[in-house]
């Protein structure tokens, strides 16, 4: 093979892989909110994830890129280990839809189709149209770069020592497993390189004896991308992708045990070499996944065996988002919310122990306040640089707006959060100095901070359900809290003329009912998100 050869194929491998990487985001993003959908399946049965998975594979073009959307949403506990065994047995009948279209020999159909999708692509206005020109440009790479290959693959089929060496691998399966699994590893697409073998076999350099072989190594080959990605991710996640790997395994041993009865049956099914291939790749996935979904909990129990250990409990850092969702955008802004949620539950749970610890203090649950701190802090940068790195991919402008408004929603949380310090500080500070509050007095402060509290419990939870009426209910609210730290500082000053306060306890009573008031406006703040108010209505964002 000539250099001149060497580099036509390896361009026209880019062509096709690129191409195929062109459908899938252009159908990936015309599905846009869809997948949210998509994803609800997953909690039903085995059955219908593998259906979802053959779905989400067939709208992206790739198993391994299905396969790392599983470890993500696992690793994210959005699905546990169970759910994700049928979805990644989908994701591998899915990726055989690529190998079935390019059995169709649409060569001829690829620059017009080059043509047509640029110019969709470029110049349409409807964002639809220009997913759709997305859609058809890909096709029309895909089928050049085939194209493109099989005229670098021609001169080897007159090359004796060539034919010979591929003819080893019909003679020795092992092997052909072995070459099928490191090309795919490389590569990192099985798609691809079963493209490969059927541009070999269209120019009569392989038939399907040798075929088969690589072709089960090319479907162990595609699980190196999963098992990359689940480095660094709990324990469920890492078995997720180990099973993806386990699966094929398993279904690569039965296939050789009865490689010559599957021969025949594959031959059986078309007289065109290419679609024998096609054929076989569906077939092989097909059967295996009918035989290993009964036997799904062995499956796992195998893996949780390879793989030992209690699933991670997290109790700092993020658990929910997932830099492997943020090609989904509605996935990824769905996992930020409840990450934001978490974020909230953090700080309402801070605020009332600040409140309680400044009525009775105890080292202990201060202590345990100033952790969760950390935790809220950890919690709003990483999901504001997760958000962030999301803003950047192509969003539909609700999308856009959303990322913003949970921007805006981090940081009120957060602020939140620093006001629980300050009152634990000021409890801290009554304690140290052996401050004293009239009763009266304390329970003035119970009374805001239960209002308080309610309030900004109500935000949090509108703002992570997307509640209307419960947003307005905080909006209304908000005056209540206003009128409330009036009437107080009005009762303190009273107090102090008639000498019932203590100068000292009364700037510590002041600073209380202002950190309160001022969570009280972040509750505001969260609440306008939802219902659009403006903020202006009552006063700029308090910092």
């Amino acid at each position: 093979m000539t250099l001149e050869s060497s580099l036509t194929l390896i361009g026209g491998l880019g062509l096709f892989i690129y191409g195929m990487k062109l459908m899938g985001e252009g159908l990936e993003r015309a599905a846009g909110d869809r997948l949210r959908v998509i994803l609800e399946l997953f909690t039903r049965n085995r059955i219908i994830g593998v259906l979802t998975g053959t779905l989400v594979t067939t709208i992206v073009q790739s198993s391994s890129a299905t396969t790392v959307m599983v470890v993500g949403l696992v690793n994210a506990g959005l699905m546990d280990l169970m759910q994700a065994t049928g979805v990644i047995m989908g994701a591998n009948i899915g990726t055989t839809v690529t190998a079935q279209l390019i059995a169709f020999k649409l060569t001829k159909a690829a620059l017009p189709a080059i043509g047509v999708g640029t110019a969709l692509h470029l110049f349409s206005k409807s964002k639809k149209q220009k997913f759709l020109g997305q859609v058809v440009l890909g096709f029309g790479l895909l089928f050049f770069g085939m194209q493109t290959m099989e005229v670098a693959l021609k001169p080897l089929a007159k090359m004796p020592e060539f034919i010979n060496f591929m003819a080893n691998f019909g003679k020795t399966p092992v092997l052909g497993v072995i070459a099928g699994f490191l090309t795919t590893g490389i590569v990192q697409s099985s798609s691809a390189t079963i493209g490969i073998l059927q541009a070999l076999a269209s120019q009569g350099i392989v038939d399907i004896s040798i075929a088969l072989p690589i072709l089960f190594g090319d479907n162990i080959g595609t699980c190196v991308t999963a098992l990359l990605s689940s480095i660094g991710t709990n324990i469920t996640a890492r078995r997720a992708a180990l099973l993806h790997l386990t699966f094929n395994v398993i279904g690569t041993i039965i296939f050789l045990l009865m490689l010559p009865l599957f021969q025949v049956f594959i031959a059986n099914t078309s007289s065109d070499p290419v679609r024998q291939i096609a054929n076989a790749h569906t077939f092989f996935n097909v059967i295996n996944t009918i035989i290993q979904l009964p036997f799904a909990l062995l499956l796992v129990k195998l893996v949780t065996f390879l793989i030992p250990g209690k699933p991670d409990v997290v109790e700092r850092g993020t658990k929910y988002i997932d830099d492997r969702l943020l090609e989904t955008p509605a996935i990824a802004l769905s996992q930020a919310k409840k990450e934001i949620g978490r974020m909230g539950e953090l700080a309402l749970e801070n605020l009332k122990d600040s409140i309680k610890l400044f009525m009775n203090y105890n080292e202990k649950e201060a202590q345990t306040l100033r952790e969760r701190e950390v935790v809220i802090n950890e919690l709003a940068r990483e999901t504001t640089r997760y958000l962030s790195l999301l803003s950047q991919k192509p969003l539909a402008s609700d999308e856009s707006r959303a990322v913003a408004d949970m921007i805006n929603a981090i940081n009120d949380m957060e602020r939140v959060g620093d006001h629980d310090i300050n009152l634990l500080e000021l409890a801290e500070y009554k304690e140290d100095h052996r401050l004293p509050f009239s009763n009266e007095a304390l329970r003035e402060l119970s009374e805001m901070a239960s209002q308080v509290r309610e309030s900004f419990s109500s935000a949090v939870k509108a703002f992570v359900e997307s509640d209307m009426s419960l947003a307005a209910k905080v909006i209304q609210n908000e005056d209540r809290i206003d009128q409330m730290d009036r009437k107080l500082r009005n009762n303190h000053i009273k107090r102090l003329n008639e000498g019932k306060c203590n100068p000292s306890s009364g700037v510590i009573y002041l600073d209380i009912i202002s950190n309160l008031e001022r969570i009280g406006d972040h509750a505001f703040n969260l609440a306008s998100y939802i219902l659009k108010v403006d903020k202006n209505y009552k006063r700029p964002t308090v910092w």
